[in-house]
């Protein structure tokens, strides 16, 4: 079982877009963003960040909290 770490298939479909539509905004290939959305890999501290300013929302709506 993949742990869960980040939202951004989440925040994707809440507003309506594709990983293709995210692939092509952050200039990486369809199948890293794939890969990110299935948490089997995450990103690095940058793209996080640029995804965040991508998809208009804050940086912590994009990760899985760890304290409640």
């Amino acid at each position: 079982m993949v742990d869960r770490i980040n939202r951004i298939k989440e925040v994707l479909v809440i507003q309506g877009k594709s990983q293709v539509w995210l692939a092509e905004q952050l200039g990486k290939s369809t199948t890293s963003i794939t890969a990110i959305c299935n948490n089997k890999s995450q990103p690095h501290l940058k793209d996080l960040k640029k995804i965040a300013e991508i998809l208009d929302v804050d940086i912590r709506e994009l990760l899985v909290p760890t304290k409640i």
